[in-house]
């Protein structure tokens, strides 16, 4: 077919679609969303994209639109915005620390502040008790002073507190911010979390059987790590003797963050420590300014 996209009427209406010929506005925006629409339009030129497929795409996304926060994870993109910051990480020599992995949609803001010790389920459930433990430390072995950690996971069933199609869970079930002393040491114990699959007939789960994946995610756990001084961490671990740990559709697993619960006192324990990086500004210690649900 004919390369139009680098015709000049094509180049043209770029041009005013994003706003570049206007004196108004954002010029960055403008430069980003002028590529997103030539990469679209290059996208629909390359694969010969009919009509009627257009706008089945559309209508899919328009659907869909509930499920982003997973279908984001689900086609690799949150986990590529961790490569990405990684790799931006070593050329401004940042190095070391607990690896980042994806936060996925399911923080709620405003949990419970607990001291070390607290036990994170709220509600009955009858599976095993999990215990962590472990140490925050900074790149030297410091323990880090005036860490908050956020843990947070689902119940044996898979569903999360606030997102549970049961309507079950008590408020901020399976969810803590554990303030931590001087020594950096952190503890607690909940009911042993399973992993989910997508909501079945969602969009994510259309999306995943067209593309002849699975919509699984293993057990695990998340967190948030702040300190003064310190950056923010966004990590999760998954349970390194779950069958799907290397095979999470959401792509959240990452080599150090496998660690396999020790089960010879005849209920599941995992200790893990996590190891910040000094901030160079304010900014590192913030989290990143994602929309997320608060209560």
């Amino acid at each position: 077919m004919t390369d139009i996209v680098k015709s000049q009427a094509v180049q043209d209406l770029l041009n005013r679609a994003s706003g570049i010929s206007e004196s108004g506005g954002d010029p960055r925006l403008k430069a980003i969303v002028r590529d997103i629409l030539e990469a679209l339009m290059g996208i629909v030129e390359k694969h010969d994209i009919s009509e009627d497929e257009f706008w089945r795409a559309t209508q899919y996304l328009q659907d869909g639109a509930g499920e982003f926060g997973l279908i984001v994870p689900g086609v690799g993109l949150e986990h590529f915005l961790d490569l990405h910051m990684d790799a931006r990480d070593a050329e401004q020599g940042y190095a070391g620390g607990t690896p980042r992995t994806i936060e996925g949609p399911l923080y709620v803001e405003g949990a419970p502040l607990a001291e070390p010790g607290v036990n994170l389920s709220s509600d009955p459930d009858e599976t095993e008790t999990l215990s962590m433990s472990g140490v925050v430390r900074g790149p030297d072995g410091e323990p880090v002073k005036g860490t908050v950690l956020h843990v947070w996971h689902a119940n044996s069933k898979g569903f999360y507190s606030h997102f549970d199609p049961t309507g079950e869970q008590s408020p901020f079930n399976n969810r803590r911010r554990i303030k931590l002393g001087d020594d950096g040491r952190y503890s607690f114990e909940s009911k042993m979390p399973r992993g989910y699959s997508c909501p079945p007939g969602g969009a994510t789960e259309k999306l995943m059987q067209l593309l002849g994946r699975h919509g699984d995610r293993p057990a695990h756990v998340h967190f948030f790590v702040e300190a003064p001084g310190y950056r923010a961490l966004t990590t999760q671990i998954n349970f390194g003797d779950d069958p799907l740990a290397r095979s999470d559709f959401a792509f959240g697993t990452r080599d150090g963050l496998l660690p396999v619960p020790d089960r010879s006192s005849g209920a599941p324990h995992v200790e893990f420590d996590f190891e910040l990086q000094k901030s160079r500004s304010s900014d590192d210690e913030k989290f990143s300014a994602r929309p997320r649900l608060a209560v």
